[in-house]
């Protein structure tokens, strides 16, 4: 592989948002008094919904004599990564305050807001109000699409951004502000994401998830500020949606099609792209199953567990059927191609044991290619297949291999998630070669069922204090000239034991380092907080 530094593409140079503190000046701090109206009337919107905030009575106006203590920022996680400081009294949810938006394509971020913190859903409105929380999108040439700001003043809310998503974000900030002090401090917040890609993956191949389980969990990640849901949904114990193209892959339970585009179509009201994985040329067992006539066999005759023999063209062509029927079903602009543990590659000579796969890349690729070449070939076929289809693709790091004469596809992004493979390679070889990187750190980021192997749990306290989105292999970091390559994290949860934790347990297990991930996703300096009030924090927020 070429070792000169590819010229990034223009669509990855990232607008970072300047945080600049703004220092407030003012004289005889006194103890702020909240004032209530005390009319227990009706809220306005649906109150009540399961992940609402109660609504406390209204603060009328300051008194000209009443003097309030300097803001401090508002708590939440991710967060945030700048607030001004003001004097006065914040603003707290009550009966009659309105939700309005500046512009109808606000609705959907408006009525969710309006659910969740019992005010009444007043649609676009130019008027001003006490107690309005007023959303809004500003153009502002080259800013951060999720950047937002958040203005309490004068007993009103302004969430304002240049996109609908920034916009969302700034209401998380509200949501969870309400929900850990009762009110969002007077000021101004300030905020944009360090890191463009926030994940979140779930392996429902090896275990069902229920539809239901996985909706939690995008309203979950959605309040965390995630931007990406990963579904790994083909691997060697199952097939796990609906097709129409192969039904005969599909397993007994899995999900149906219109169940993911309600999953998709959530996903989507709370800003989450959803990553697909279908995983190939190995983790196919459960199309193998079906198509036995797929599997890669050895010299010997004996069968390779999982793998496709990628020699056949008819192995590239059902993967290809599966990609393009499943783009209709996930419309975002992403899409993982797995590539990872090809069981071909793992022996000491793969030639030998495979000389079917040897004599294809012959000719293929001329006289000296390798099996490597071969399969590097079928992985940029796939990717090809996936461009076609409008989507990025990205595949796993242990399926790039060194010194090969057919060189992956410059579109093909990085999922890093082990250094511990055969193939794997130092993440500063991927970097060096100008390649983006998604750190998937399987020190860090992995919560393998039944922690098989050398696998264990890992806790929210350890991300929090000692990963960052430059540690991408084992725990230290990579040179600070390669921050801007590394576009995020993802967070994964694999099946491997299925059975060693319910749903439930999983959903438990998976809170906090959630938490923690996206905090160092979302700003990946020192925290402000200690683990100890970071968890307490979020166990307020839960």
């Amino acid at each position: 592989m070429s070792q000169h530094r590819r010229r990034k593409p223009a669509h990855r140079t990232r607008q970072r948002a300047v945080v600049v503190g703004v220092a407030v000046v003012a004289l005889g701090a006194g103890v702020g008094v909240w004032a209530s109206t005390g009319d227990g009337g009706d809220r306005g919107g649906a109150a009540g919904s399961s992940d609402g905030v109660s609504a406390a009575p209204a603060a009328t106006s300051p008194s000209p004599s009443r003097s309030y203590p300097l803001s401090s920022g508002p708590r939440t996680i991710p967060a945030v990564r700048d607030h001004t400081p003001a004097r006065g009294p914040g603003w707290k949810p009550a009966s009659g305050h309105r939700l309005v938006v500046s512009d109808a394509a606000l609705a959907d971020e408006g009525r969710l807001t309006a659910r969740e913190l019992g005010l009444t859903y007043a649609g676009r409105k130019d008027d001003q109000r006490a107690g309005d929380v007023r959303l809004e999108t500003t153009a502002s040439e080259g800013a951060d699409a999720e950047s937002y700001t958040m203005t309490v003043r004068d007993g009103r809310v302004t969430v304002s951004g240049p996109s609908q998503t920034g916009v969302f974000y700034g209401t998380r900030t509200l949501k969870q502000a309400v929900r850990a002090d009762g009110a969002a401090p007077e000021g101004v917040v300030r905020d944009a994401p360090a890191k463009e890609r926030r994940g979140f993956m779930l392996d429902i191949a090896r275990k069902h998830y229920s539809a239901g389980w996985i909706e939690d969990r995008i309203r979950e990640i959605g309040d965390l500020k995630y931007n990406e849901l990963g579904l790994h949904f083909s691997d060697d114990q199952g097939f796990r949606i609906e097709s129409s193209s192969h039904p005969e892959i599909v397993s007994a339970d899995h999900l149906t099609k219109a169940q993911v585009k309600k999953i998709v179509a959530l996903a989507n009201e709370r800003h989450l792209t959803v990553v697909p994985e279908i995983d190939s040329p190995g983790h196919l067992g459960a199309v193998i199953a079906a198509h036995p006539d797929l599997q890669l066999r050895n010299a010997q005759g004996t069968a390779t567990k999982g793998a496709v023999d990628i020699s056949k063209p008819a192995a590239g062509e059902i993967v290809d059927d599966l990609i393009d029927e499943y783009a209709d079903v996930f419309p975002g602009g992403q899409w993982h191609l797995g590539g990872d543990e090809y069981q071909a590659l793992t022996v000491s000579d793969p030639a030998a044991s495979y000389p079917q796969l040897a004599a294809a890349a012959r000719d293929k690729y001329g006289s000296g290619a390798t099996v490597e070449d071969l399969t590097t070939g079928w992985t940029n076929d796939r990717a090809a297949t996936v461009q076609q289809n409008d989507r990025t693709p990205r595949a796993w790091n242990d399926g790039f291999f060194r010194d090969t004469s057919v060189e992956p596809a410059d579109s093909i992004e990085v999922a890093y998630w082990t250094g511990k493979e055969i193939g794997a390679r130092p993440p500063a070889e991927y970097l060096a070669e100008g390649r983006d990187v998604i750190n998937y750190n399987d020190e860090f980021l992995y919560y393998v069922l039944g922690q098989p192997q050398t696998f264990v749990y890992p806790t929210g306290e350890r991300i929090y204090e000692q990963w960052t989105p430059r540690v991408v292999r084992g725990t230290e970091p990579v040179d600070a000239e390669y921050d801007d390559q590394i576009l995020g994290g993802v967070f994964a949860v694999w099946g491997d034991i299925p059975g060693a934790q319910t749903e439930a347990q999983v959903a438990t297990g998976i809170r906090l380092p959630l938490a923690a991930t996206v905090q160092k996703l979302w700003d990946s300096g020192e925290p402000g907080l200690s683990w100890t009030e970071f968890r307490t924090l979020a166990n307020r927020l839960d």
